[in-house]
């Protein structure tokens, strides 16, 4: 491999060629080495004698305002929106930088005379392509021809037919209005929406970050409204009855329905096996138990198709269903496995379809997995091949249904070295391209209707049975002919039925009413939560609109699980188990765009319009002026709804607390903004009660509000952010102020000096220590316990062991957002480190971060202490080719000589690092014999033989039991009738004890 700098013009005129990501332009190489010669392969691009061909990764150029249009987070204010500038600049994506500045000096080449844009053939590759030329233009065009290299499919024949039919730059040019038109859309509703809502939100003072957007606020919007349902459902009670019937074969359950039932479109819940009445249900049972009945079935065969492939949003959901995989790890595995492992194929694609002349790469695939080491498999793929099941059907090869991707599938490189999540994933992808070409899995269904005659009514059961023939596809997961079919039971799902005869007649062993309930529909996973931003466009009244995002939905592939994840960041959601439920700040958010009159900011409608219009502007029917003109009208009339909004509140669903004033017993009510008194009747003044929804940018639950009004005290709690925007941990309390003669809310830091200054003493004896401390605890025997939000050494307090604090290791329970449990400390504590932990975010960066706290010694504090990397630090290749000509320079002997110090010198290095590592053990409490009480003091202690930390106990126990703390400063310690014979005066100060207990002890 030759170095960045080994290439140089060689005068000759070259065509740049710029794909979207390295693989594409590893496929665009081999496709051209037959037509146009080998190239030479270089850090960031392959060159021969006419191409020169490069990547992006992904965006490497985002928009940005220019700066005299740029606002900070501090200047978040009314008077500086709306933010709309005449034209936007660019910036780098900080990760790709390198690459960046690879491609534009390639770009800038003297002998590069023209560009062919190669990124994905769809709106985005236009807007990555464009982005990178401008920013290689600078301040000037780059003045180079530009054409379009269009791909569909990467077969090295597509390739090489894309470049003998490259598109126009004139040509491409209304779809790179309409890339640029949603990207500067999009930045322009995000900013100055987020900014406006803070703005509103923040007018009491502090910073409650609101963001909005196109996806996420729809998409949030989506939980939301299901959760108002679930809130709202109101169960009823309904009837079934189950029957056993008994024939001459064995017997067979059955459920009574109700032949003349029609659906209900105002009550989805009414149903043909349903009963509203219990009497009615009971009456049914009684009257058919023990009768016979007479039976009539229907039987015929039914087919079950494979599913289609997979494309991103149907592997997220089908991984998150099957592994617990949250969307963002799909991705990021599938992401390893197309990067890294080079075993699958680009996964950010929407679609489940491959082109029509992949075939044969099909059939290639095929064959590298019948011949693989995966036994679990191989066989299957064998007999995919043998049967020649493999054709160009449309389910699987159809042009029309591949956009800028196809669907996910194998590459020919089996891969080795996969992680246990990765291969999960990889099966997964591997069983559903085996099974797509296999025939539809055969059943044999068979509905039976026994019919018992009780006077003048008849009443009627139905079962149902299905039997699995043949299994087709489904043998590719384990599913044999013979196997029994899920689900049978109750008599309404598939299952084997014992035969009846024609003509026989049944007997009604049992009939019993089963009484249930309607049930609210389901919270939204993940699984089904992708689906629906996948589908939105089916919530969407206008036809236009609907049919513009069909093929959409809300969102793309490669985002939907970062609107997710970004919606978990900013606590709109919780995840429990595989539940997202929204929170009090979703709900507030919904409330107040409803309130302001922007809703349509919630509503999948906007994306509808957007793509009806971007759709339109491809084809060159609608112009982009006039797109962005209505952006600007949107956003400006939006920003001032927000500004001009004078009402004290904002109409909405609020609750009524359990919980009462905690000054007069009144009841408290929600608004927008606060939780207010409103006097004992409910619809009071009130005593004037009242506390923010939001402190600090974090809102309440009202769980969390129920709680605090009781206890008046909550948390820790994470979530709040200061003044500045950066993120805390705090408590919550409830305090009286004694100049409003009310209560009033009050973050608590958990001040661990508090005790120390009252003169209280910490006691630690009832807990029991995490280990010793690593500071002192070799020299005094300190060990260390919780203490308020810490943990601290015992001779770090004022203690009942040490009245004077000698040591000052002290670390917090909650460290940059990260909790550390006990657990955590007493592995720090016994083995010098914790866990690898996950949850710090950086106070610089705000990122997330994992880390180890292991002690310093050196320090003589907790520090971090990171993983090492998996990957060994890259070598410049001018170093690794100096040290193997240096190593080959090297006579034979020497060479044996290196080989038998490398293992020495590996081996010195851990046994230097497991040393540095290493912690003291704390010191053994000493097994010296204790000192000799004095008279007065054995008064006081008792008369055995003690050691002068367990006297100062003692004293202390005996001080608090008989309450000689001096009221008003309980530094100062009253004698009593024996201790002022200990003491010799009627009082001392705290500090003077552990002297004082010194001159009794011999």
């Amino acid at each position: 491999m030759k170095t960045k700098d080994s290439a140089t013009p060689t005068g000759a005129a070259k065509t740049l060629v710029i794909a979207e990501k390295p693989s594409v332009a590893q496929d665009i190489v081999r496709a051209l080495t037959p037509s146009s010669g080998k190239f030479e392969k270089h850090d960031e691009y392959f060159e021969n004698e006419q191409y020169v061909v490069s990547s992006a990764v992904g965006h490497l150029v985002e928009i940005q305002a220019p700066e005299a249009f740029d606002v900070k987070r501090g200047k978040w204010s009314f008077a500086h929106l709306p933010v709309i500038p005449p034209h936007f600049d660019l910036k780098p994506v900080d990760k790709t930088k390198t690459r960046l500045n690879a491609v534009v000096k390639l770009a800038k080449r003297k002998d590069v005379d023209q560009l062919i844009n190669a990124c994905d053939a769809g709106r985005e590759g236009e807007l990555i392509f464009r982005l990178i030329e401008q920013y290689a233009g600078g301040t000037k065009t780059l003045g180079k021809p530009v054409r379009r290299l269009w791909l569909q499919s990467m077969t090295p024949q597509a390739i090489r037919d894309g470049f003998t039919h490259l598109r126009t730059n004139a040509q491409m040019q209304p779809l790179a209005d309409a890339a640029r038109c949603r990207s500067e859309a999009d930045w322009l509703v995000g900013i100055n929406g987020t900014r406006a809502m803070t703005a509103f939100n923040s007018r009491d003072g502090g910073f409650f970050l609101t963001t909005v957007g196109r996806v996420q606020t729809p998409t949030l919007s989506v939980v939301v409204e299901r959760e108002e349902q679930i809130r709202k459902f109101i169960s009823r009670d309904y009837f079934e009855i189950h029957a056993e019937f008994g024939a001459q074969a064995g017997s067979y359950a059955a459920k009574w329905f109700d032949p003349a039932h029609k659906k209900d479109a105002d009550d989805a819940e009414k149903k043909e096996a349903r009963l509203w009445s219990q009497p009615q249900a009971q009456a049914i049972g009684d009257a058919v138990r023990g009768k016979a009945a007479s039976v009539r079935e229907e039987s015929k065969p039914s087919n079950k198709s494979s599913p289609g492939l997979f494309d991103l949003t149907t592997l997220q959901r089908e991984a998150n269903g099957r592994f617990g995989f949250s969307a963002k790890t799909t991705l990021a595995l599938a992401q390893s496995l197309y990067e890294r492992h080079k075993a699958l194929t680009y996964p950010r694609t929407d679609s489940r379809h491959l082109p029509e002349d992949y075939l044969p790469t099909v059939n290639e695939t095929m064959a590298m997995l019948a011949k693989s080491s995966m036994g679990h498999l191989a066989p299957f793929a064998r007999i995919a091949i043998s049967k020649q099941y493999i054709k160009p059907t449309k389910k699987v090869f159809d042009n029309s249904k591949v956009s800028d991707h196809f669907a996910i599938i194998p590459t020919l490189e089996a891969p080795s070295g996969l992680s246990d999540a990765e291969q999960k994933l990889y099966d997964f992808v591997v069983r559903r391209f085996i099974a797509v070409f296999y025939p539809a899995a055969e059943y044999q269904v068979t509905t039976r209707i026994s019919t018992v005659d009780a006077g003048a009514d008849s009443h009627h059961f139905k079962t149902t049975g299905r039997v699995l023939v043949e299994p087709g596809w489904l043998a590719v997961y384990g599913k044999e002919a013979a196997a029994e079919v899920d689900d049978a039971k109750d008599g309404d799902k598939g299952q084997n039925l014992v035969p009846v005869q024609p003509g026989e007649m049944v007997n009604t062993d049992s009939a019993e009413a089963k009484g249930l309930k309607t049930r609210p529909p389901a919270r939204y996973s993940e699984a089904t939560l992708l689906g629906a931003m996948e589908g939105a466009g089916k919530t969407v009244e206008d036809e236009e609109f609907s049919e513009a995002m069909r093929e959409k939905g809300l969102g793309t592939p490669a985002t939907r699980s970062s609107i997710i994840e970004g919606l978990l960041a900013e606590k709109y959601m919780l995840r429990e188990g595989r539940e997202l439920i929204p929170t009090a700040k979703a709900f507030q958010l919904m409330t107040l765009l409803r309130g302001l009159g922007v809703e349509e900011l919630s509503k999948a409608e906007l994306t509808g319009e957007w793509e009806y219009k971007l759709t339109k502007m491809e084809k060159g029917e609608f112009a982009r002026d006039a797109f962005m003109q209505e952006i600007a009208s949107m956003t400006e009339r939006m920003v001032r709804k927000a500004k001009e909004y004078d009402r004290d509140t904002i109409p909405g669903d609020y609750a009524t607390l359990q919980s009462s004033c905690p000054s007069c017993g009144g009841v408290v009510k929600e608004n927008y903004r606060r939780y207010t008194c409103t006097g004992k009747g409910g619809v009071e003044a009130g005593c004037g009660f009242s506390f923010g929804k939001t402190p600090a940018g974090r809102t309440f639950e009202v769980a969390e509000v129920e709680q605090f009004l009781r206890d008046k005290k909550i948390g820790p709690l994470e979530g709040f952010r200061s003044k500045a925007g950066w993120p805390f941990t705090s408590e919550i309390i409830l305090k009286f102020d004694d100049e409003t003669k009310n209560y009033k809310l009050e973050f608590d830091f958990g001040d661990d000096k508090a005790g120390e200054e009252s003169g209280e003493l910490t006691d630690f004896s009832a807990q029991e220590p995490l280990g010793g401390c690593p500071k002192c605890g070799a020299q005094t025997g300190g060990l260390v316990f919780e203490h308020g939000k810490n943990y601290v050494c015992d001779h770090a307090v004022p203690s009942l062991v040490q009245t004077v604090p000698s040591c000052d290791f002290k670390s917090g329970q909650i460290i940059l957002q990260q909790p550390i449990a006990r657990e955590q400390m007493h592995k720090l504590l016994a083995t010098g480190k914790t866990d690898l932990l996950d949850k710090f975010v950086s106070m610089r960066t705000r990122r997330a971060f994992k880390a180890m706290l292991a002690w310093d010694a050196e320090a003589g504090k907790v520090n971090f202490e990171f993983a090492p990397s998996k990957f060994p630090p890259r070598v410049p290749a001018f170093k690794a080719a100096a040290k193997a000509a240096a190593k080959a320079a090297l006579p034979p002997a020497a060479k044996k000589v290196a080989a038998k110090k490398a293992p020495a010198k590996k081996a010195a290095a851990k046994k230097a690092a497991v040393k540095s590592m290493a912690v003291k053990a704390p010191r053994k409490p000493s097994s010296a014999p204790g000192k000799q009480p004095s008279a007065a003091l054995a008064a006081v202690i008792g008369n055995e033989p003690i050691l002068r930390p367990q006297v100062i106990k003692k004293l202390w126990e005996y001080i608090k039991a008989n309450g000689l703390q001096d009221p008003k400063d309980k530094r100062q310690i009253n004698a009593d009738a024996k201790l002022l014979a200990v003491f010799g005066k009627p009082q001392v100060g705290m500090f003077e004890l552990t002297g004082i207990a010194g001159q009794h002890l011999t």
